[in-house]
């Protein structure tokens, strides 16, 4: 992995826009969908956006897949720690 950070347009960001129903129901775009890789069934959190009047919708299973490599990361600089701090007391 490079490292470097695709640069995108508003356009590349931007799905289009959906109208929410009398339940509160919206469609997320076929296109959105396609490129996520959302299917039917799927359980996605919806996040209240910090600083603005927005939201941002993430993928349960991949929030998940996201902790578990942030433990395995907290978990080696860890031992990193622990092995620095070993190799200083001597």
């Amino acid at each position: 992995m490079s490292g470097q950070r695709e640069k995108l347009s508003l356009g590349d960001l931007f799905y289009g826009a959906v109208t929410m129903g009398e339940r509160g129901q919206v469609v997320i775009p076929a296109e959105a969908r396609k490129k996520h890789g959302l299917r039917r069934g799927d359980k996605l959190l919806v996040f209240r956006h910090p600083h603005v009047r927005g939201m941002v919708l993430a993928r349960l299973d991949d929030l998940q897949a996201l902790g578990d490599e942030l433990q395995q990361w907290r978990d080696f600089v860890s031992g990193m720690a622990e092995s620095v701090d070993s190799d200083s007391d001597d």
